[in-house]
């Protein structure tokens, strides 16, 4: 287990699956996050089974008091160039806006720059995610980029930003 302030990130299990399902299925959670069609119990399941082979990849649950709320982790490590992508949600969005994300991704950072040796840490977020982008910015990250109309999502391409931080601007 890894802990935060409030949260603990721990490994992933069988029993939470149904959970991502649920979470993976309501559209107020995937507005700026996740797939753009219903997710069956039997897909999470190949995902999971492949989640566990993947040496790129290293997931969390999120946990608050003993509940499960949310995933969160890393995608693409590279170990030779020392980077990976990070990604995180929290599922219940009566949880949103209380600082559980910051303490995550403060968290996933502590934990790839001191334990999995990263030197750069990156993410996509919806250009109109004022939320998620606030929430990276005060974290460190930086604009790299902008893709525009980069994913057709609820009638509209929308733009993906890149950003990220490196080790020497980590402030841990």
């Amino acid at each position: 287990m890894i802990r935060g302030m409030r949260i603990v990130l721990r490994a992933i299990e069988r029993q939470d699956l149904p959970n991502y399902v649920e979470w993976f299925n309501d559209p107020v959670v995937l507005e700026y996050f996740g797939r753009y069609r219903p997710l069956s119990l039997a897909e999470e399941e190949q995902w999971y089974e492949q989640m566990l082979q993947d040496p790129k990849t290293c997931n969390f649950a999120i946990e608050l008091e003993g509940r499960h709320v949310g995933g969160a982790g890393f995608n693409n490590i590279d170990g030779r160039n020392a980077s990976a992508e990070v990604g995180l949600f929290i599922g219940l969005p009566e949880l949103w806006d209380q600082g559980l994300g910051f303490d995550v991704l403060q968290t996933l950072l502590r934990f790839g720059f001191e334990q999995l040796n990263l030197n750069r840490i990156y993410l996509r977020v919806f250009a109109r995610n004022e939320r998620g982008v606030h929430l990276y910015e005060k974290l460190g990250f930086k604009h790299e980029g902008r893709w525009r109309q980069a994913e057709f999502r609820n009638g509209q391409y929308q733009d993906m930003l890149w950003m990220s931080i490196l080790r020497e601007e980590w402030t841990g």
